[in-house]
C-alpha cells in the first residue's frame, strides 16, 4: 500500500500541495499533459526551485494569461469535471474535494438548502487547476492513502470577494473541524480552503505518520517567505512497512448506570453513522457494586467532536475519556460473491503468512435466508466457496 504523509509544520495551501508532489517525483509533464482534458485554457504553469528559510524546495504557480472573473457555482464545476476526458478515479478525487469546500462555504455564507452554491477565489482558474492538480498527482503517483500531521495556522485578516476576512478564514476552520490544529503568532495565511479542502476530503487520519518505508520526500514552497519558520509542506511518500498496517486511533469511552439497555442498540447506530470505526459495550461493577455499562467507540482523530456529541446527546453520560492507540489492520477488499440465491458481500483479508480470511457480510447472508427461507449458515458457506 502506497501512503502520503503531509507534514504541515507550516500549514498547506493547494499549490503548495502540488508543488510537494513535483519536489517528491511528479513529472510536470504529465500534470500539464492531464490538466489539458479539462478543456480550459487561458493559463500557464510555472515550476521553479525557490529557498525557503534553511530549506529548497519546489514552487508551483498556475498564471492566469487572460482576464478571468473567478465566480463559478459548484455545479458548473462539477459538471466541467464530468465533461472531462480526465481518468474515473482522477475526477471521484476532484469531485470529492469541490464538494467539501462547497459545503463549507453554503455553511458559513448561508446558502440555503437547494441554492446554487458559487465559489468566489475558489471558482478561479488557479484554484480549479491546483484542485484537479491534486487529484492528479495522487492518480499519477498511485497513492492509496493519505495522512497528515496536526496543522498549523497564521493568524492576520486578507482582502477577499466578501470583504476582509480573519485569518484563520471561517471556509479553512469549518474544514479543519475536529482536526488537530495550533493557531500559532504568525502574521501569515498559513491554510487555504483549497489545502484545508484536500485534506479533509482525502486524510483517512490526522496525527502521526504511519509505519512505512520512506521512497520519497518533497517540499512545496509557499508565495511569501516567513522569517519564523519556512514556509513549506513536506509530503512523504512510502509503502506500508508491512504485510500489516499500522495507525493511530482514539479510543472514546464512557460507564453508564442509569440508562435504559433498550437504547443501546440506537446509540451504537448513531456512533457507527458518526463515523465509529467500532463499537461495544462491556459489562462492569462501578461504586456501590452498581452493575454498569462501558461504552467504547474507536474512531479516527478527525471524528472525535462528532463521536463525543453522540455520546453526550444519546446517552445519560455526563463524562467521558479518550486517549490514542496503536492498531495493526490487514489489507482487505470488497467483493461480490455470486449464489445461486444472489450476490453477497464479502470481505477479504490477507494476512501475513498468506492465510486468507473470507468473511461473507452478515446483513445480506440474513436477508437471502430470509427471504428463501434456508439456513444461514448455507448462505454464508456459499458465499465463502463463491469468493475463494
Amino acid at each position: 500500500m502506497r501512503i502520503a504523509y503531509f507534514d504541515c509544520f507550516s500549514g498547506i495551501s493547494g499549490d503548495m500541495a502540488i508543488a510537494a508532489f513535483l519536489d517528491a517525483g511528479l513529472k510536470m509533464s504529465v500534470l500539464s499533459r492531464e490538466l489539458k482534458k479539462l478543456n480550459i485554457d487561458g493559463y500557464v504553469l510555472k515550476k521553479s526551485n525557490v529557498r525557503r528559510g534553511q530549506i529548497v524546495g519546489t514552487k508551483f504557480d498556475c498564471i492566469a494569461t487572460k482576464n478571468y472573473a473567478g465566480h463559478r457555482s459548484l455545479k458548473s464545476i462539477i459538471t466541467l469535471i464530468n465533461k472531462s476526458s480526465l481518468d474515473a478515479r482522477v475526477k471521484t478525487i476532484a469531485k470529492s474535494i469541490f464538494s467539501v469546500i462547497g459545503s463549507a462555504e453554503a455553511k458559513i455564507h448561508g446558502f440555503k438548502k437547494g441554492e446554487a452554491v458559487w465559489l468566489h477565489e475558489l471558482g478561479g482558474i488557479d484554484s480549479i487547476v491546483d484542485i484537479v492538480g491534486l487529484a492528479i498527482a495522487i492518480n499519477s503517483l498511485e497513492i492509496d492513502e493519505v495522512y497528515a500531521s496536526a496543522i498549523n495556522m497564521g493568524r492576520t485578516f486578507v482582502k477577499t470577494a466578501h470583504g476582509n476576512l480573519p485569518i484563520p478564514g471561517p471556509a479553512a476552520l469549518e474544514l479543519l473541524k475536529g482536526v488537530p490544529v495550533e493557531i500559532l503568532n504568525i502574521n501569515a495565511e498559513l491554510v487555504t480552503p483549497t489545502g484545508a479542502g484536500f485534506l479533509r476530503a482525502l486524510a483517512k487520519d490526522f496525527g502521526r505518520m504511519p509505519s512505512m518505508k520512506i521512497t520519497g520526500i518533497g517540499y512545496g514552497a509557499g508565495s511569501k517567505d516567513i522569517k519564523e519558520i519556512p514556509n513549506m509542506v513536506r509530503v512523504i511518500i512510502g509503502e506500508s512497512a508491512s504485510s500489516f498496517k499500522g495507525d493511530r486511533v482514539l479510543v472514546v469511552e464512557a460507564n453508564i448506570d442509569d440508562m435504559n439497555p433498550q437504547y443501546f442498540e440506537y446509540v451504537f447506530e448513531r456512533l457507527f453513522s458518526a463515523g465509529a470505526l467500532d463499537v461495544y459495550s462491556t459489562a462492569v461493577q462501578m461504586k456501590k457494586t452498581r452493575p454498569a455499562f462501558k461504552l467504547t467507540a474507536i474512531c479516527n482523530t478527525k471524528d472525535l467532536e462528532a463521536i463525543s456529541s453522540v455520546f453526550f446527546k444519546e446517552t445519560t453520560t455526563i463524562g467521558l475519556r479518550f486517549y490514542e492507540a496503536g492498531r495493526f489492520t490487514l489489507a482487505r477488499k470488497m467483493v461480490k460473491a455470486r449464489t445461486k440465491y444472489g450476490e453477497v458481500g464479502v470481505k477479504i483479508s490477507n494476512g501475513p503468512d498468506g492465510i486468507r480470511t473470507i468473511t461473507p457480510e452478515h446483513d445480506d447472508c440474513v436477508r437471502i435466508a430470509r427471504s428463501k427461507k434456508i439456513p444461514l449458515r448455507v448462505v454464508s458457506n456459499m458465499a465463502r466457496e463463491a469468493s475463494s
